[in-house]
């Protein structure tokens, strides 16, 4: 019988997290769980996480004021004095939190996805889930709640309802994915790709291939492991481990590939091709990042033996995520291609190829840069060829913002860009002045950066300075 954690006891609760009861009514029934008092809700268990910017233990008080049943702490001397609620005790509130999602996963008859890689997780999982949903309730984490906290929270949303459920995994250090593969227990691990990303928790590329691949050692015998087989450095990672492998790319050596590609301006169209199976895909994003993207999430319903139509149908409903290559059209026919949920190398030269590809030779082109974060002893180098990358694009302008913007502008140069045309900005404010003086009518203009350079208020500056004409 299917265990729904919303109708589990404080002595329930206990024995996934092996938690011990301070006080409080064993029988007690918790109705959710919360890990922000901002948030929580009357009858719920609260967890108190702790972090490097933050304490939950300090808002114990507030919790039970605000209606929680309990609370779950690792250090009772942080415990306020005649608590009116149940407390239980564990060894570390997080893992607790973690422990508990894997029991409530595998409380559930769902089929779960498991979706890491360098770049395109979050797009290949929003695509799985729109096949998925063309014949599943499924789930899915939201924004950013791919880590130790976001995935445990996701999980814990699971009902009797879901059949399938698709989650994305990301990483900055060693043994993160191998945990978030533990709690998750996935039936299809997918692995998009490697590339140069959390260079300072890993080392190097093979480090990041290293941490990626923790997925595959922790997934369970019968589980499927689908990987972009056209990636050489992944793939040779991947044979580490005794196991037999779903690939999806280009490649002819692929199990699912595309054939008779067309892209244009709008979207890309192709063959999908899988054994003898051969269906029409039509894609409403541009790119083929966004192509091979499409290829993984097939992949994965594939291996979960989904209708084939589905994959056609849903597929054509993916319209993009927000602050990724999104495009806008502000006034004066000016295209703005919204990239700037976060950047690296890999993600950075895609995104100057797509825009080169909206650009069609007609629209010329500016680009507006933050700094790639987390690239270790490799930042100045990737950074100044980040410049290259832009002058190569045949940009009319660049505009460079962060620690690392005098490289971007060292590259530019050394490619030959006008001087006067690469500019070394201090602000958002004078990145959205700067852009919106030189733009012009027809202009195509690409904005990317790390999440932590905060470009989407550039983003917001040139629309509220620009009358918005609508969103592609």
């Amino acid at each position: 019988m299917t265990a729904i954690y919303k109708e589990l006891s404080l002595k329930e609760f206990m024995a996934p997290v092996n938690g011990e009861l301070i006080s409080g009514n064993p029988d007690a029934v918790i109705t959710g769980v919360s890990t922000d008092t901002r948030g929580i809700k009357k009858g719920e268990l609260f967890i108190a996480l702790t972090g490097d910017n933050f304490d939950g233990h300090k808002f114990l008080a507030e919790a039970v004021l605000k209606g929680a049943v309990c609370v779950v702490v690792d250090d009772e001397k942080k415990l306020p004095k005649d608590l009116p609620a149940g407390v239980i005790k564990v060894r570390d509130t997080l893992t607790a939190l973690g422990d508990f999602a894997g029991f409530i996963r595998r409380s559930h008859d769902v089929k779960v996805v498991s979706i890491t890689g360098s770049m395109g997780k979050t797009t290949t999982k929003e695509m799985t889930s729109c096949i998925l949903e063309e014949g599943n309730e499924t789930l899915k984490n939201q924004g950013n709640f791919n880590n130790l906290i976001g995935l445990p929270l996701t999980l814990l949303g699971l009902s009797g309802k879901h059949k399938r459920a698709v989650v994305e995994m990301g990483m900055n250090h060693f043994n993160e994915i191998r945990r978030l593969t533990r709690i998750s227990d996935p039936d299809i691990g997918l692995i998009t790709n490697v590339g140069p990303v959390h260079l300072e928790g890993v080392g190097d590329i093979h480090g990041v291939a290293k941490a990626k691949t923790e997925m595959i050692e922790e997934m369970h015998p019968d589980a499927k492991v689908i990987l972009f087989g056209d990636d050489s450095v992944l793939m040779k990672e991947a044979t580490r481990f005794n196991r037999e492998f779903f690939t999806f790319g280009i490649g002819p050596q692929n199990d699912v590939r595309a054939e008779d590609i067309n892209t244009s301006g709008k979207g890309v169209t192709y063959r999908l091709k899988y054994r003898n199976d051969s269906i029409p895909v039509a894609l409403n994003v541009s790119g083929m990042h966004n192509l091979v993207n499409s290829l993984a999430a097939a992949s994965a319903t594939i291996c979960l033996n989904e209708k084939f139509e589905n994959i056609t149908r849903g597929l054509i409903k993916f319209k993009g995520v927000k602050g990724r290559l999104v495009s806008v059209i502000l006034s004066d026919d000016v295209l703005l291609l919204d990239d700037t949920y976060n950047s690296n190398p890999s993600s950075l030269k895609a995104a100057l190829l797509v825009a080169k590809e909206r650009a069609c030779g007609k629209r010329p082109v500016i680009v507006g840069l933050g700094d790639m974060l987390e690239l270790g002893d490799g930042a100045i180098e990737a950074h100044i060829e980040a410049g290259r990358l832009v002058a190569n694009t045949g940009a009319r302008f660049l505009f460079a913002i962060g620690a690392h913007a005098r490289y971007m502008r060292e590259g530019a140069l050394e490619a030959g860009f006008p001087k006067e045309r690469a500019i070394i900005v201090s602000s958002h404010h004078e990145m959205i002045t700067g852009i919106n003086d030189v733009v012009k009518s027809g202009d195509l203009i690409l904005l990317k950066g790390s999440r932590m350079m905060g470009l989407e208020k550039v983003v917001q500056g040139l629309k509220d300075i620009r009358q918005k004409g609508g969103i592609l």
